[in-house]
């Protein structure tokens, strides 16, 4: 079998990244360079495996985008950023499923080809790499395939790390309401809200490892302005 070949991914922010830069779909030979990210990302968290990532490559190819950094006259790219996305009929599940629900415990296993979501499940940015614009150039990535597709919507689930500091003194939904009047910053939250999510609700129970949150994170979500979910079928 032939290795399978990177594809250039389409995206507005392709041409606003630094010229070093560039978005593609993922291949086997970044899988080492992943693990490495994630383990520098979430260090409480067990890194990837090649196992994993294949089983997303395999399932939904065009919804695994990486970040490459590939300065002039460098004869090696360097895995940057990643961004891994799946779709999901969204009915299958219920709002306060856990990542490992959605996901399928990461094997992607759920990924269907009908589905009307595209789930973020994850976004990561190397730290030697942050502050260049490739996470907004990945969701924009993702958002173009919601476009493409004609998908419903996007979905994730962001962190809240600022709330365990003051999750004694008001609940989460007060917190992830004030984040949103913008008399709080959350470091996540915050800049999901900056790149044009909008937040469906708080929950519970969404990450199995994330102290910083006191086990809370919001869903949000960016509905496709050209074609929305029929009524009815909007997230709450």
């Amino acid at each position: 079998m032939q290795p399978r070949a990177a594809a250039t991914v389409s995206t507005n922010f392709q041409t606003m990244l630094p010229p070093d830069y560039r978005l593609r779909t993922m291949l086997e030979s970044d899988f080492d360079a992943i693990a490495e990210i994630c383990a520098r990302v979430y260090p409480a968290e067990t890194p990837y495996t090649h196992a994993e990532l294949r089983e997303h490559m395999t399932r939904f190819p065009q919804g695994q985008v990486v970040a490459e950094y590939a300065p002039a006259g460098s004869t090696n790219a360097t895995v940057a950023g990643v961004h891994f996305t799946l779709r999901l009929m969204f009915k299958d599940f219920h709002i306060d499923d856990s990542w490992d629900v959605l996901t399928a415990n990461d094997t992607f296993s759920d990924d269907n080809p009908q589905g009307h979501t595209l789930y973020g499940a994850d976004i990561m940015v190397s730290p030697d790499h942050q502050h260049h614009g490739l996470a907004h150039a990945l969701t924009d990535a993702a958002r173009a395939i919601v476009t493409e597709e004609a998908l419903w919507r996007m979905v994730g689930g962001s962190r809240l790390p600022g709330y365990g500091a003051v999750a004694a003194r008001m609940s989460a939904e007060e917190y992830v309401a004030a984040v949103r009047a913008g008399t709080m910053i959350d470091p996540v939250l915050t800049a999901h809200l900056k790149d044009g999510w909008a937040v469906v609700r708080p929950i519970q129970g969404y990450l199995q490892h994330d102290p910083d949150s006191a086990g809370w994170a919001a869903v949000i979500q960016w509905v496709n302005p050209e074609c929305p979910p029929p009524p009815g079928l909007e997230l709450h």
